[in-house]
């Protein structure tokens, strides 16, 4: 089984235009996540995948592999999809780049997943939540909730589940920046509109969900923290 690890970048952000190039601690954000990333023992191949030629040059003068890709690309899973349609692979691996704390061993356990399971389209992975109310709140960290089998039901911006009653779920689940596919369901769901959800909620896996897609959810203990704002960039200094 040939597996491709991929970490779209975009410079573009809203939010945070220009994010995978902020340094931290002396390196830019991309390189950390390329790093940590490339100590998975299953990817044959790690590939930077971004819409700007700054964010290319600055992996090349590391060492790293990058490729350019469309501006046409609205997400990460689409630039994910361009620049692995051509390449011989069996599961494609998306790395957020906005995750410098990404633990290679959770990347591990989300492909030994799929290799156990061949019926397996898609995977994740979630981590306990064990943080303050107004993290649990706070619309850039996406939850999950699973079903007894460990598949996701449903991702969300808003605290899920609620708890009406003290004999609710405690744990919360905050969702990994990171997918599993095989590579032919990656490339048939880059060409899927964007459904009422995904819309709604701004979070592209819930367009497989709507679809009927099974989503694996891998729960890991290793830390996990996304970047969306320049206030997250302070925070992962101190917490690297």
């Amino acid at each position: 089984m040939k597996i491709i690890g991929v970490i779209p970048a975009r410079y573009g952000s809203k939010r945070f235009p220009g994010k995978p190039l902020a340094l931290i601690n002396g390196k830019p954000m991309i390189q950390w996540v390329y790093e940590k990333a490339s100590k998975s023992k299953y990817l044959e191949r790690l590939i930077v995948a971004t819409d700007d030629v700054r964010i290319m040059r600055k992996v090349w003068s590391f060492g790293g592999e990058a490729m350019l890709t469309s501006l046409k690309s609205k997400s990460g899973t689409d630039r994910t999809a361009e620049v692995c349609k051509k390449m011989a692979a069996d599961v494609i691996v998306n790395i957020q780049g906005d995750e410098p704390l990404i633990s290679y061993k959770t990347i591990d356990l989300v492909v030994e997943a799929m290799k156990k399971d061949q019926r397996l389209l898609m995977a994740t992975a979630a981590i306990p939540l064990k943080s303050t109310n107004a993290q649990i709140q706070s619309e850039n960290i996406v939850k999950v909730v699973l079903d007894k089998a460990g598949n996701a039901l449903y991702f969300s911006r808003y605290p899920i589940p609620y708890k009406k009653n003290k004999n609710a779920q405690k744990t919360i689940l905050q969702h990994c920046g990171l997918y599993a596919f095989r590579k032919n369901f990656l490339l048939r769901f880059a060409k899927w509109k964007q459904t009422p959800l995904e819309m709604t909620e701004s979070l592209e896996q819930l367009r497989a969900l709507e679809r009927g897609t099974r989503i694996k959810v891998i729960i890991t203990r290793q830390k996990s923290f996304g970047v969306d704002t320049k206030t997250d960039l302070e925070k992962v200094k101190k917490m690297l």
